[in-house]
C-alpha cells in the first residue's frame, strides 16, 4: 500500500533530500506554506503529514487533521512544544526526530560565540568597504574563560568537548546530570554567578520557559556572553534586550527566538518587521541573530529524512514506533496509560 503523505513548510533543501530517500512506499506533495488551523484541511485525503518546528499543532489543527483521515504527525526536528500532545493522544501518533546531528548544532553555537566574540561579522562588513582599521574590534581569549553549560544531552556534551578543546573551564546544569560525563555540575543559579559565556542546549519545558530572565540576569557577571541555539523562549525578549541595553549583557549569539514563527525561514528583506524587539536585536552591533539555521547541513539533513522515513516505515508495517511520543510518554509521571514500553506505541 502506498501511503499519501503531505510535507508542510517545505524548503528546497526539505524536498531535495525527501526525494532522494523516498523509498517508493509514499506519493508525497509538498507545500511551502505552515500547518496551522486554515491550511490543516489541505490535508484532507492524506494518511499523515509532516511537519517542523514552527508550524502550529494545536487542539484545532489536530482534530481537522484527525477528521480528515490524518494517522500520524511525523516531525521532521527533535523539538515538539508545539504540538498539542494531549490533543492528539488517541487520535494521532506523533513521531519525531530525536537527534540528527548534535554536531551541527554544538558547532554553530560555537560558530556564534566566535563570531560575536572576535567581531568577525563587523570586520567582514568594514573590508568590503576597503575599511582595514582595527578600532572596536577587540575580543577577548576564550582560554580560561569559564563556559556555563545548561544542558548535557547529545549536543550539550558535543559543545563541552569544543569548548574543552579551546582550553576553557566548563560548568554544567542539567535536571538529570550524567554521572559518567567529566564536568563540573553546579545548580542553575552557581552557573549563573560564575560564568563569563552562557550556552544553553535543554529543551522548552514548562521548567525552562523564560529560565533567562531579570533575575537570573541579576545573578550573572556584567558583560555576560549568551549563546542560544535551543529554543526562543528560554529567554524573556524583553528581559534580554533590557539587558543589552544595560549592558550586563556584553554580546548575544542566537539562532533562536521567542516568537520567531512568524518571521524565520521566511524572506521579508523589502518588508517592515512589525515586531519592535526582534527589529532591534538585529541592529545591535552586539547581537548576531541567525535564523535558526543551527541544524543546517548536509548531514543533519540526510539523517532528519532517514528518520522521517524509518518512522513512517514502523507505522505502515504495523511495527512499534520508537520515536513516538505522546501526552503521557513525555510526562514526568510514573503512572501513565501509555503503553508504548509495552506493546511498541502511545496507545
Amino acid at each position: 500500500m502506498v501511503m499519501k503523505i503531505l510535507v508542510y513548510d517545505t524548503k528546497p533543501y526539505d524536498k531535495e533530500w525527501f526525494q532522494e530517500k523516498n523509498n517508493g512506499r509514499y506519493e508525497i506533495e509538498y507545500l511551502e506554506t505552515k500547518l496551522n488551523s486554515k491550511t490543516a484541511r489541505l490535508a484532507e485525503g492524506f494518511d499523515g503529514v509532516v511537519a517542523f518546528v514552527n508550524d502550529t499543532i494545536d487542539k484545532k489543527v489536530i482534530d481537522t487533521l484527525y477528521h480528515f483521515g490524518v494517522k500520524i504527525i511525523a516531525m521532521r526536528c527533535a523539538g515538539f512544544n508545539n504540538v498539542d500532545m494531549k490533543a492528539a493522544y488517541g487520535k494521532i501518533h506523533v513521531v519525531r526526530v530525536p537527534a540528527y546531528s548534535p554536531y551541527s548544532v554544538a558547532e554553530h553555537a560555537m560558530a556564534l560565540l566566535l563570531c560575536i566574540n572576535r567581531k568577525i561579522h563587523k570586520s567582514y562588513n568594514r573590508t568590503r568597504e576597503n575599511n582595514f582599521t582595527l578600532g572596536g574590534l577587540t575580543g577577548f581569549d576564550l582560554h580560561k574563560k569559564t563556559v556555563g553549560v545548561v544542558g548535557t544531552g547529545k549536543i550539550g556534551k558535543v559543545f563541552i568537548n569544543i569548548c574543552k578543546g579551546f582550553g576553557m573551564n566548563v560548568l554544567a546544569y542539567d535536571m538529570y546530570p550524567d554521572e559518567n560525563l567529566l564536568v563540573e555540575y553546579v545548580s542553575k543559579e552557581e552557573l549563573f554567578r560564575r560564568s563569563d559565556i552562557i550556552s544553553l542546549h535543554c529543551p522548552l519545558t514548562e521548567q525552562s520557559f523564560h529560565m533567562i530572565d531579570k533575575n537570573a540576569l541579576d545573578l550573572m557577571k556584567d558583560g555576560v556572553v549568551l549563546i542560544n541555539t535551543s529554543r526562543g523562549q528560554l529567554i524573556k525578549k524583553e528581559d534580554l534586550l533590557q539587558g543589552l541595553k544595560s549592558k550586563k549583557i556584553g554580546a548575544a549569539g542566537l539562532d533562536v527566538y521567542e516568537e520567531e514563527a512568524e518571521y524565520f525561514f521566511e524572506d521579508y528583506s523589502n518588508e517592515i518587521i512589525e515586531d519592535d524587539i526582534l527589529s532591534l536585536l538585529v541592529s545591535m552591533p552586539n547581537v548576531i541573530l541567525t535564523s535558526h539555521q543551527a541544524f543546517l547541513t548536509k548531514e543533519a539533513l540526510e539523517s532528519i529524512a532517514d528518520t522521517t522515513f524509518k518512522n513512517l516505515d514502523h507505522f505502515q508495517d504495523g511495527k512499534g514506533l520508537e520515536n513516538e511520543i505522546c501526552y503521557y510518554s513525555a510526562s514526568e509521571k510514573k503512572h501513565t496509560p501509555c503503553t508504548k514500553k509495552v506493546e511498541g506505541r502511545c496507545f
